[in-house]
C-alpha cells in the first residue's frame, strides 16, 4: 500500500481498536521501504495531535534500519510527552543497541513505573551484545543516585547483565550494610542467577546465616545456584502436570481472601478447577500446580512440596513485602520471572503451562516457558480490546487523549501481549461469545476459522455443590424466621454463623428500610467492575427507594489504590457515616462460601430485615465470562449483566435476567428496575430454569472435562515435535 496510504488508513480508521490493528501494517510498510521519505513521514506523524497515530509511528520507526531513524528514536526518550518517551523505550528493544541511548534508558529505569520496566527490558535485550559497556554505565549511574528505590531498580538491571563484569558491584551491594535493604535484596536475588562463581556462592552463604529478609532471600538464591536447569523426561507413566498462575492474589484452598484487592473470580476459578482436574480420571491430570504471590518464607517451604506432591499443589512467588495491584505490578517482572522459574524447576516435569491474563505474571511465565521448552495454552479474550471499545463508544477515550490514558492503562502493550501470546501458544482456549469469530477477528485480529484445530471453546464453570448447599441453608434460615432459630435449618455451624452475620449487618438498617429487598453485587472494588458506578446509579435514582444495596468485596481495612479510588467515589454520593441510613451495606470481602450464602439469602430474604426476591447486578464495563454472575443465576437470582461478551450467551433477556449497556448509568438503572419487577413475580420456575442451565452447561466439572483433552493433545503434539526434531545440542 505504501507508507503514506497506510498512514492515511490508520488515521481514518472509524474505531480506535481498528487503528491499533493497522499499526502493524504501518510497521510492515516502514520495514519494506526504509528510505528517507519514510523517515520524514513517520517523524511528522509522531508530532500529530492524534496520539494513536503518533504511537503507531514510533513503533514503525523501530523497523527502519537506518542510522537517522535510530538516532530519531533515541532522541524521543527525552520527548516532552511522557507517552512518547514510554513507547520509544519499548520500541528501541526491537533495534540494534545504541550506546547513546543507554544513559537515557537508565534514567527511565531509575524513575521506575511501567516506563522503567520497558526501558529495563530493552537494556536486557541489548545486554547480550553490549553487556560490558552496559555494566560500566550502570555502575557510573549508581554513583549519582541516592534514592533507595531508584538504586534498587538500577541494581536489579545490573543483575540482568550476564557478563562476569557485573559480579563485583553486585557482591559489594549485597554485602554493604550501608545500602538500603531493598537494594541489598535486589543484589542478592541477582547473585542467585550467576552460577559458576565461587565468590558469588561464598557471599550468599555468608548472607544466608541468621534470620530476616536478607537471609531468606539469600537462601532462595543459593537454591537457584544449585538447581540443575533441565526438564525431567516424560517416561509415559502417570498423568499430566499442569501449571496455572495468577500472581495478584495469595491463593489458598479456602479462598479466604476472595474479593480483596485483585483477588477476584480468577482466584476462585483456579482453586475449583485445579481440584476438579485432579479429581476427574478422564482428564488424566495427576498434578495441578497453582502459582500465586506469597511471602519469602512460604516460597522456600513450597519448593519441596511442588516437587514431591501430587494432586492440587500450591506454590508462591515472593514479589514484594506489600501487595501491589495488578496495574502497578509490571515493574515486578524480573522478580516474578525468577520466582516462577524457581518453582517450575523444583516441580520437575511440567507438561503444560496455562496462561489466562495479559499481566505481569503471564509476561514473566512466558519467558520461563520459552527457556524450559514448556508448551503454553493461552485463554484468549478481547481484553483490553473490549474496554477500549466501550470507552471509545462512550466518548471517554479519544484519539487526542489516548496516549495519556495509555500511560495508566497500558492498553497498547496489553493488546500486543495478547496477540503475541495467542500467536505463540501451542493451543488457545476461547470463551463463548454471541459473535465469537467476528469479535476475535475485529477486536483481536485472530481468524479462528483459519486453523480451527488450534482453538477450543471452553466455558468457565462454577462449583454447584457450594451453591446448592448455600441455597438450602438460606432457605432453611429464612423459614426459621431469624437467627434465634437458625440452628434448626443450618447444615453446619459455619452456615449459621455466616447467615447470622448477614442478619446482624442488616440490623444496622433503619426500621423503614428493613422491608425492602436487596440488590447485591460481588467482586473486586475496581473501576472495570463498576462498583462505584452501581452505587452512584442506585443512590441518584428511584432504585434507592425500592431496594437496599449490598456490595460484597474490597479490602476496607487496607485498601489498594484501585479500592481507594472506588471508595472515594462511593463516599462522594453516600458518605461513610450515613451508609446504613441510606440503605447501602458495604461489608468488604468475604470468603467464597460466605458470599454464596449471602447471595442465597438475597433470594429468600431475611425475615424482619430484608424482603425476598432481591436481584444480582453486575455493573462491569465488560465481562469475558462472569463467574459471579453464573453463581448468582445458579442461586436462582434474577440478574443484570453486560449485553456483550460471555453473559450474552447464557442470560435470557427478560426471562432469567436483563442485558444492558452497563457502562451507561441510565441503562443500568433501567435494567435494575426491570430485574426487580421480574423478581417480584416470585416465579420459582424461572429460578429453576436458571439453575438447570448452569448445571447443564457451566459446572467446574464440565470445564475440567473440556480442558483435559486440550492438555493431552498439546502434550502429544509436543512429544511428536521432540521426536521429529531430535536431540538439541
Amino acid at each position: 500500500m505504501g507508507i503514506q496510504t497506510t498512514l492515511d488508513a490508520l488515521a481514518g480508521a472509524p474505531r480506535i481498536i481498528d487503528a491499533m490493528r493497522l499499526a502493524d501494517d504501518l510497521a510492515l510498510e516502514a520495514r519494506r521501504d526504509p528510505g528517507l521519505r519514510t523517515l520524514r513521514v513517520l517523524s511528522a506523524a509522531i508530532d500529530r495531535d492524534d496520539q494513536v497515530v503518533a504511537i503507531a509511528a514510533v513503533h514503525a520507526l523501530a523497523g527502519v534500519v537506518d542510522q537517522q531513524a535510530s538516532r530519531r528514536l533515541s532522541g524521543l526518550l527525552t520527548d516532552h510527552r511522557p507517552f512518547i518517551r514510554e513507547h520509544a523505550a519499548w520500541a528501541l528493544g526491537e533495534t540494534l543497541p545504541r550506546l547513546d541511548a543507554v544513559a537515557r534508558l537508565l534514567a527511565l529505569v531509575a524513575d521506575g513505573g511501567f516506563t522503567g520496566m520497558l526501558a529495563q527490558d530493552t537494556l536486557e535485550k541489548w545486554s547480550g551484545a553490549v553487556g560490558d559497556s552496559l555494566a560500566v554505565a550502570i555502575e557510573a549511574a549508581l554513583l549519582g543516585v541516592v534514592e533507595p528505590a531508584a538504586r534498587t531498580r538500577l541494581v536489579e538491571t545490573l543483575g540482568l547483565v550476564r557478563q562476569p563484569v557485573a559480579d563485583r558491584v553486585l557482591i559489594e551491594a549485597a554485602l554493604d550494610e550501608r545500602e538500603p535493604e531493598d537494594v541489598r535484596v535486589a543484589a542478592i536475588a541477582a547473585l542467585g542467577q550467576r552460577a559458576g562463581s565461587t565468590q558469588v556462592a561464598e557471599s550468599l552463604e555468608r548472607l544466608a546465616v541468621g534470620d530476616g529478609r536478607l537471609s531468606e532471600v539469600a537462601r532462595l538464591s543459593l537454591v537457584d545456584l544449585q538447581v540443575v536447569d533441565s526438564r525431567a523426561e516424560d517416561t509415559g507413566d502417570g498423568g499430566l502436570t499442569v501449571a496455572q498462575l495468577f500472581l495478584h492474589a495469595d491463593i489458598d484452598p479456602s479462598l479466604s481472601a476472595a474479593g480483596a484487592g485483585d483477588n477476584g473470580g480468577i482466584a476462585t476459578l483456579l482453586v475449583r478447577l485445579g481440584d476438579a482436574l485432579v479429581a476427574d480420571p478422564a482428564a488424566h491430570v495427576d498434578r495441578v500446580l497453582t502459582l500465586s504471590r506469597g511471602p519469602v518464607t512460604r516460597a522456600a517451604a513450597d519448593l519441596l512440596s511442588v516437587g514431591t506432591s501430587t494432586g492440587h499443589v500450591y506454590g508462591h512467588v515472593p514479589l514484594s513485602p506489600a501487595p501491589v495491584p495488578s496495574a502497578s505490578a509490571w515493574p515486578l517482572r524480573v522478580t516474578a520471572r525468577r520466582g516462577i522459574r524457581r518453582l517450575l524447576r523444583a516441580a520437575g516435569r511440567v507438561d503444560v503451562l496455562h496462561l489466562r491474563m495479559a499481566d505481569v505474571g503471564s509476561l514473566a511465565a512466558r519467558d520461563v516457558a520459552r527457556e524450559r521448552g514448556i508448551p503454553v495454552v493461552f485463554t484468549v479474550a478481547p481484553d483490553p480490546h473490549s474496554i477500549i471499545q466501550s470507552l471509545d463508544r462512550s466518548g471517554a477515550l479519544t484519539r487526542s487523549t489516548f496516549g495519556e490514558t495509555d500511560l495508566v492503562e497500558h492498553f497498547w502493550f496489553r493488546t500486543r501481549m495478547v496477540q503475541t501470546l495467542a500467536a505463540n501458544a501451542a493451543h488457545t482456549v476461547l470463551f463463548p461469545r454471541p459473535e465469537l469469530a467476528r469479535d476475535m477477528r475485529e477486536l483481536v485480529g485472530i481468524d479462528v476459522a483459519a486453523y480451527p484445530e488450534r482453538h477450543t471453546i471452553v466455558a468457565e464453570g462454577v462449583d454447584l455443590e457450594v451453591v446448592d448447599r448455600a441455597v438450602a441453608e438460606a432457605a432453611a434460615f429464612s423459614a426459621a424466621a431469624g437467627p434465634a432459630a437458625a440452628g434448626t435449618g443450618a447444615a453446619d455451624p459455619a452456615a449459621s454463623a455466616a447467615l447470622s452475620d448477614l442478619a446482624a449487618l442488616l440490623d444496622d438498617l433503619p426500621e423503614h428500610r428493613r422491608g425492602l429487598p436487596l440488590i447485591a453485587t460481588v467482586g473486586r472494588l475496581h473501576r472495570v467492575k463498576g462498583m462505584a458506578t452501581l452505587v452512584e446509579a442506585w443512590a441518584t435514582s428511584d432504585l434507592a427507594a425500592r431496594a437496599n444495596l449490598l456490595v460484597i468485596g474490597g479490602d476496607l481495612e487496607h485498601p489498594s489504590l484501585d479500592e481507594r479510588e472506588q471508595l472515594a467515589r462511593i463516599d462522594a454520593v453516600v458518605p461513610a457515616a450515613s451508609r446504613a441510613q441510606a440503605g447501602l451495606l458495604l461489608p468488604g470481602h468475604r470468603p467464597n462460601g460466605v458470599a454464596a450464602r449471602w447471595l442465597a439469602a438475597v433470594r429468600f430474604g431475611v425475615p424482619g430485615r430484608a424482603a425476598p426476591h432481591g436481584v444480582y447486578v453486575c455493573a462491569s464495563l465488560k465481562e469475558e465470562f462472569g463467574i459471579a454472575l453464573l453463581e448468582a443465576m445458579a442461586t436462582g437470582l434474577m440478574v443484570v449483566s453486560p449485553d456483550a461478551g460471555g453473559p450474552a450467551t447464557y442470560v435470557e433477556d427478560g426471562v432469567t435476567g436483563v442485558l444492558a449497556a452497563t457502562w451507561d448509568p441510565a441503562a443500568l438503572v433501567s435494567a435494575a428496575g426491570t430485574a426487580l419487577d421480574l423478581a417480584a413475580r416470585g416465579d420459582e420456575s424461572v429460578a429453576g430454569r436458571a439453575h438447570d442451565m448452569v448445571a447443564a452447561r457451566f459446572t467446574i466439572q464440565g470445564m475440567a472435562a473440556a480442558l483435559g483433552p486440550v492438555y493431552r493433545e498439546v502434550t502429544v503434539h509436543e512429544a511428536e515435535l521432540l521426536r521429529s526434531a531430535g536431540p538439541v545440542t
